[in-house]
C-alpha cells in the first residue's frame, strides 16, 4: 500500500519519572518517526482523550511497563501508512485507538471472548507509545473504523471512557428500568449515564463536584447528591468510577438485596473493612472491571451512534498536556479532557 507523506519527527509527551503530577512526570521528546511494521498503522492524531488511567501511569499508581513510554489511549487520527498485511485500512482512512492494543488469541480467555483477561495482553500507552504526540503506531486489527462527519474531539472520549463505562454498565448486572448509582462523574461516568437513562434506568449521580452534579441532571439524573451521601431510594446496581475505596462500602450499603457494584477502574485505592451483614448480606455482589474486549468496543460505538450519545469535552492543546493531566487530578475538567494539534508545539 502506498505512504502518504509524512513528518520525519514525532513530538509528543513521555512519562520520565513518575510522581505526583506537581512534580512534572510529563517530559516534551522528538523522536524520529517509526516505520508501521506488519499490520500497523501510522497514525497522524487529530485528537487523544485525557484518560485518568494517564493520570495513574504519571503518578505510579501503575508501575510503568517501559521507560519514557508516551501515554494516551484515546486515539483519533489518519491513517498516514500501514505496513504489510494491513487489508482493512488504506491512506487517509479516519481510525481510533483504545487501550486494548494486542492479545494472544489462544489462551483459554481469548478463546472464550474473554480476551480482556488474557495474560499476554498488551496496552496502549502503557506497553507501547500512545497518543500524547502528533504520529503514533497503533496495530489494525485492534483499530476502529471511525465516522467522518463526527469532530475528533467527540469521538477520543468514547474510546476508552466511553468502552470502559459500557462494560461496567454490562457488569453491574442492572435489571430493565432498574435503579442505577453511578460514585464519580467524569469523562467515563457522563457517557455511561447516557447509555443507561436511553435504556430506561433510573439514575442516580453521588459525586463531590457541583458542577458535575449538575452536568448529570441536564443528562437525565433523577437525583444528585455528595459521594458519601445515601440515594433517596435503594439501587438495583451501582459503578465505582472514583478511584476511592472509601467510597465501596458506601455503595455496597446503598443496594437493595442482590444488587451488583462494579468497580471500574484499573487502579484503587485501599477498601477499608467491610461488614458482612451490612455490605455483603442478602447477595449483594461486588465486582471489578478489567480492560475491554474489541466486541465491547464495536457494541458500544454502535451505540452511541443509535442514541445520539452528548460528549462534554474540555479541549487542550498538545502542548498544554501537563496541565490537562493537572487539572484532572484537580477535579478541574468538565466532562472529558482532550487534547488537539498542536503547531506551535509540534514545530518547536
Amino acid at each position: 500500500m502506498a505512504c502518504a507523506a509524512h513528518p520525519q519527527t514525532l513530538t509528543g509527551w513521555a512519562v520520565e519519572r513518575p510522581g505526583p503530577i506537581a512534580s512534572g512526570p510529563l517530559a516534551s521528546v522528538r523522536r524520529p518517526v517509526p516505520e508501521p511494521g506488519p499490520g500497523e498503522l501510522l497514525v497522524t492524531v487529530e485528537a487523544c482523550g485525557v484518560c485518568r488511567t494517564d493520570l495513574h501511569l504519571a503518578e505510579g499508581d501503575l508501575p510503568p511497563h517501559r521507560p519514557a513510554t508516551v501515554p494516551g489511549h484515546e486515539i483519533v487520527g489518519r491513517v498516514a501508512a500501514a505496513g504489510a498485511a494491513v487489508t482493512r485500512f488504506r491512506t487517509g482512512d479516519r481510525v481510533g485507538g483504545a487501550w486494548l492494543r494486542a492479545t494472544c488469541g489462544r489462551c483459554r480467555y481469548c478463546r472464550a471472548g474473554a480476551e480482556n483477561l488474557c495474560p499476554s495482553s498488551r496496552y496502549t500507552g502503557w506497553d507501547a507509545d500512545g497518543g500524547f504526540a502528533d504520529l503514533t503506531l497503533l496495530p489494525a486489527d485492534y483499530a476502529y473504523p471511525l465516522p467522518e462527519s463526527t469532530p475528533a474531539t467527540t469521538l477520543a472520549p468514547l474510546l476508552c471512557a466511553g468502552i470502559i463505562g459500557y462494560r461496567a454498565l454490562r457488569r453491574c448486572a442492572l435489571p430493565p428500568g432498574g435503579r442505577l448509582g453511578l460514585y464519580g462523574f467524569g469523562g467515563s461516568a457522563h457517557l455511561t449515564a447516557q447509555v443507561a437513562v436511553a435504556e430506561g434506568a433510573r439514575l442516580h449521580v453521588l459525586t463531590r463536584s457541583a458542577r458535575a452534579r449538575e452536568l448529570a441532571r441536564s443528562l437525565g439524573a433523577v437525583s444528585t447528591g455528595g459521594a458519601y451521601d445515601r440515594p433517596p431510594e435503594p439501587l438495583d446496581s451501582a459503578i465505582l468510577f472514583a478511584p476511592v475505596g472509601d467510597l465501596v462500602p458506601v455503595a455496597l450499603a446503598a443496594l437493595d438485596r442482590s444488587g451488583t457494584l462494579a468497580v471500574a477502574g484499573i487502579h484503587l485505592t485501599d477498601i477499608p473493612p467491610l461488614t458482612y451483614q451490612e455490605h455483603l448480606f442478602y447477595e449483594r455482589n461486588l465486582c471489578s472491571v478489567t480492560a475491554n474486549t474489541r466486541l465491547d468496543g464495536q457494541e458500544f460505538l454502535r451505540t452511541a451512534a443509535r442514541i445520539g450519545i452528548r460528549v462534554t469535552t474540555t479541549p487542550y492543546p498538545l502542548g498544554r498536556a501537563p496541565e490537562a493531566l493537572a487539572d484532572l487530578a484537580g477535579d478541574r475538567v468538565q466532562g472529558a479532557a482532550v487534547l488537539v494539534p498542536d503547531a506551535e508545539f509540534s514545530g518547536s
